[in-house]
C-alpha cells in the first residue's frame, strides 16, 4: 500500500512534465518559464472551453476573468515599476469612446508636451487599456518622455466584429488630433504619434492609414510605432507562420481563430484558412497586384524565406470572400493597402519576433513602407517570442521584454 501513494505521485509528475513540456526555439532564453507561462494560458482557455461547452459563460468572458486575476498578481508584484506618483490617470471619452489618459507633470508656462495614443493587443477580443502590462508601460512612457498617453478601451469581440473596434479607434483618434484638445492636453501637435501591439499594431496601423490620406485632417500623427502587428489574412502560410506554428503564446490555430472571431466569419472555417483555400487563385477579387502586396518571395530576405515554398491553391473554397468581405478591407487588413496610401503614412517604428507567427507580417509591411518612400525603423529580436513586450515584471519577467520596452521608449524619444 505504501508503494500505491509514490505510484500516483510519480504519475502525476509526469503528467504534469508532459501538459507543460513544448519544444522551443534555441534562441528563447528561460524556457521553462515561457513553458510554465504557456501551460497557464492554455489551461486557461481549456478551462474556458469546458465552461462554455455546459452552458455557463462564453468562453472569452471566462479568459477575462482568469486575466483579471493575472493582472492583479501582476500589479502587486511590480514593486514600484509601473507606478509613477506623479503621473495624472483619468478615465474619460474621447468622441463617445472611453480612454485612459496619462499626463506626466506639467512643465513651465507655454511648454508642449509630445502626444502618443495607445491601441491595445489581445485579439481583438482580450485586453484592456487599465489593466496589467499596457497600464504600467504607458504609465512609464508618460513619466520618461513627457508625454500625454491616450490609451483606448475600444469594444472588443464577443460583444461586437469588425469594423467596430477600427470605427472606435479611429473616432478616438480623430477627437485628440483636434486643435482644442491638444491645446487643452498641452501636446505639441507637431509631435503626436500612435502606437499599438499585436491586434492593437493592426489598428494602429489601419487607423494610421485613414488618419494620412484624410484631407479634413488639419493635424496628423507624426510617427507610428506598430509591434508585432498583425496585418493580413490572406496567407496563414508564410515562413513564420509555418516556422512558429506551435511556439508559444501565439499558435497558428490561435491567430487563425482571432480572425475569424473579428471578422465575424464561421469558426469551422478554420481548417480552410490554414490552407489557404480561402485566398486560392479562383477567386477573382483576389487581383494579382493585390497579391503582391503580401507575396513574401518578393518582400522578405532570403534569411526569412529560408527553405520554405509558397502554399498557393488553385482551387479552395466557394463563396469565401462574399461571406467575409473583412478579408480584402484594408480596415482590416492594412498590409493589402495601395502604395498611394502607404506613401502618405509617417515615419515607421515596426518591432518584430523571430519566433512569432506575425514576424513576416510586420517584415513584409516595412519593406512596402519602404518602397513607397516612408522612413523605417525595422527592429528584430532573435531571441522574441509574441508577447514578449508584456512580459516584464514577476512572475513572468523576460529579459528580451525589458529590452523591448527599452528598445521601443528609446526609438520615440528620438524621433518624436
Amino acid at each position: 500500500m505504501r508503494l500505491l501513494p509514490v505510484v500516483v505521485t510519480g504519475l502525476l509528475t509526469l503528467a504534469f512534465a508532459y501538459y507543460v513540456y513544448i519544444p522551443l526555439p534555441d534562441a528563447i532564453q528561460e524556457p521553462w518559464k515561457l513553458m510554465m507561462m504557456d501551460a497557464g494560458f492554455r489551461a486557461t482557455m481549456h478551462l474556458a472551453s469546458l465552461k462554455a461547452w455546459l452552458g455557463f459563460d462564453h468562453y472569452i468572458t471566462s479568459i477575462r476573468q482568469s486575466m483579471d486575476g493575472f493582472d492583479g498578481m501582476v500589479k502587486r508584484s511590480e514593486s514600484g515599476a509601473g507606478v509613477m506618483p506623479g503621473v495624472k490617470v483619468s478615465d474619460v471619452t474621447f468622441a463617445g469612446v472611453p480612454v485612459r489618459v496619462y499626463e506626466p507633470p506639467a512643465g513651465g508656462e507655454g511648454h508642449l508636451r509630445r502626444g502618443l495614443m495607445y491601441l491595445h493587443g489581445g485579439g481583438w477580443a482580450l485586453g484592456s487599456a487599465k489593466k496589467g502590462s499596457h497600464d504600467a508601460i504607458n504609465r512609464m512612457l508618460s513619466d520618461e518622455l513627457n508625454t500625454v498617453v491616450v490609451s483606448v478601451e475600444y469594444r472588443l469581440y464577443p460583444e461586437v466584429h469588425f469594423p467596430v473596434p477600427y470605427l472606435d479607434c479611429l473616432a478616438a483618434a480623430k477627437h485628440f488630433l483636434s486643435p482644442e484638445v491638444l491645446a487643452r492636453y498641452a501636446v505639441d501637435p507637431e509631435r503626436v504619434a500612435v502606437a499599438g501591439d499585436s491586434a492593437g499594431g493592426n489598428l494602429a496601423a489601419a487607423v494610421s492609414q485613414e488618419i494620412s490620406t484624410d484631407d479634413t485632417m488639419s493635424v496628423k500623427f507624426s510617427v507610428q510605432a506598430l509591434i508585432y502587428p498583425v496585418l493580413q489574412a490572406l496567407d496563414f502560410n508564410t515562413p513564420s507562420y509555418l516556422q512558429n506554428q506551435y511556439v508559444p503564446i501565439l499558435y497558428r490555430t490561435l491567430m487563425v481563430r482571432f480572425w475569424l472571431q473579428y471578422l465575424g466569419a464561421d469558426l469551422n472555417l478554420e481548417s480552410q484558412f490554414i490552407a489557404n483555400n480561402h485566398s486560392s487563385l479562383h477567386h477573382s477579387k483576389i487581383t494579382p497586384e493585390l497579391r503582391a502586396r503580401l507575396d513574401w518571395t518578393v518582400l522578405l530576405s532570403p534569411k526569412h524565406k529560408k527553405s520554405y515554398k509558397p502554399v498557393i491553391v488553385e482551387k479552395g473554397s466557394e463563396g469565401v470572400l462574399k461571406a467575409v468581405p473583412g478579408l480584402l478591407d484594408v480596415r482590416a487588413a492594412p498590409l493589402l493597402a495601395g502604395p498611394e496610401v502607404l506613401a502618405k503614412c509617417p515615419r515607421a517604428y515596426i518591432l518584430t519576433c523571430e519566433n512569432d507567427v506575425l514576424r513576416d507580417d510586420g517584415l513584409m509591411y516595412a519593406r512596402r513602407l519602404q518602397d513607397a518612400g516612408v522612413t523605417v525603423t525595422s527592429e528584430h529580436y532573435e531571441d522574441g517570442f509574441h508577447g514578449c513586450l508584456s512580459f516584464i515584471a514577476w512572475p513572468f519577467e523576460f529579459d528580451v521584454g525589458k529590452r523591448a520596452v527599452r528598445g521601443y521608449f528609446d526609438w520615440l524619444k528620438n524621433n518624436l
